[in-house]
């Protein structure tokens, strides 16, 4: 079954505000919510449908993909939640309330191991997410029809060596939280508009992990982390664009006392070519010959990205005509096929003749064949390129 636009899953336009947006989610999710739908799948995947079209709007980053590129865009590598989203059978009930538990306002999750909890059944403990990294690389032209390898070394929290990311000094170094006696959470009944609710909150003294570090670890006083930095192997695909970003899980910063790093988010530069210019997922070259060449032909050679490639110039060839290689552009960075490589032809006028020139050009402008003629039968330089974009 095709997924439904994100836009008509929260039903707002897609000018819709960040704050508008929030609401429109805060609505669909009480309404489809598991505890006042008990028992009702339908009610259970629509709310994770709404919970799934927030992810990607209220994501400034992933919101731009999805505008561009439709749920194509939110693929593996693209950013949503595990990089296929909530469909593919990955992202639990559990997910979505550690995610945006403070959407609901504390007011659902009773008894359930909800509100960014490990484990399902509402005995686990929080675990804490690093932070993303953005960072920006630069590709050439070459680079970008052919694909890349980049190794990149990235300045980040990493994971301590001296504790292994416990943050505690040994093993011994622990004590059991007594807030929560060891939990990780505190429960409390408080009254809705739905009735009396037990909410499940992380306890305030311990973030959640049901144990205090009594000797914190030297080198990242107990934290876990540590300023560092680790080298990267980013393998870029062919066709990517001005702008895009890729999303490297995993490699972001690390999270403290263990917890799950966060990603690494590649915003694509391109360099200008020297030669060809860039249109979508065609190439540009702008072939300028010289009035005899126009008129008698040419065999010449252009640049491609990866070599010269050798062309010809028919007798009588106008300004403005486009000349198409195909399958010599840039890949789709979906996979679906190749630009075009589009030689357009010009033929300067030069603004100054010697008396030689001036008087061959007199002479010339005499014959039968330089005289004012009737239009071509291509018709005018505008008919021409109407014709070559059809």
């Amino acid at each position: 079954m095709a997924k439904r636009d994100y836009y008509e899953v929260l039903g707002v336009d897609r000018g819709a505000s960040a704050d508008e947006i929030k609401k429109a989610y805060r609505k669909a999710a009480l309404k489809f919510h598991p505890d006042k739908n008990p028992g009702d799948k339908d009610a259970e995947e629509k709310f994770k449908e709404a919970a799934e079209a927030y992810d990607v709007l209220s994501n400034p980053d992933k919101k731009a993909r999805y505008d561009q590129f439709g749920h194509e865009g939110m693929g593996a590598g693209a950013g949503g939640f595990g990089g296929g989203g909530f469909g593919g059978g990955g992202f639990t009930m559990e997910d979505i309330f550690s995610q945006f538990g403070d959407i609901f306002g504390g007011h659902f999750g009773g008894g359930g191991g909800f509100g960014g909890f490990s484990g399902g059944g509402g005995g686990g403990h929080r675990v804490s997410r690093g932070s993303d990294l953005r960072i920006k690389v630069k590709l050439t032209l070459k680079e970008i029809v052919n694909g890349a390898t980049k190794k990149l070394k990235i300045n980040k929290q990493i994971t301590c060596d001296q504790c292994g990311g416990t943050g505690a000094k040994d093993k011994d170094s622990y004590s059991t939280c007594q807030t929560c006696n060891g939990s990780g959470y505190v429960s409390q009944v408080v009254n809705t508009f739905f009735g009396r609710t037990q909410t499940t909150q992380p306890c305030p003294t311990c973030h959640g992990e049901g144990k205090i570090i009594t000797n914190p670890c030297p080198k990242c006083h107990g934290e876990g982390t540590v300023r560092g930095e680790e080298v990267i192997e980013l393998k870029i695909p062919a066709g990517v664009g001005e702008g895009m970003q890729l999303s490297v899980s995993g490699k972001g910063n690390a999270a403290r006392h263990g917890g799950v790093p966060g990603d690494l988010l590649v915003l694509i530069e391109e360099e200008p070519d020297k030669e060809l210019v860039r249109d979508g997922n065609d190439l540009i070259y702008n072939l300028n010959l010289t009035i005899p060449q126009a008129v008698l032909g040419v065999s010449t050679e252009i640049p491609t990205v990866d070599a010269r490639a050798k062309i010809k110039i028919e007798p009588g060839t106008q300004a403005g005509k486009v000349l198409r290689l195909r399958g010599k552009g840039v890949p789709d960075v979906n996979g679906y096929g190749r630009g075009d490589l589009l030689v357009v032809v010009n033929i300067p006028i030069p603004a100054k003749v010697n008396a030689e020139e001036k008087r061959l050009l007199e002479q010339l402008s005499q014959g039968d064949n330089f005289k004012e003629a009737a239009p071509t039968a291509g018709g005018n330089l505008f008919d021409r390129m109407k014709s070559f974009f059809r």
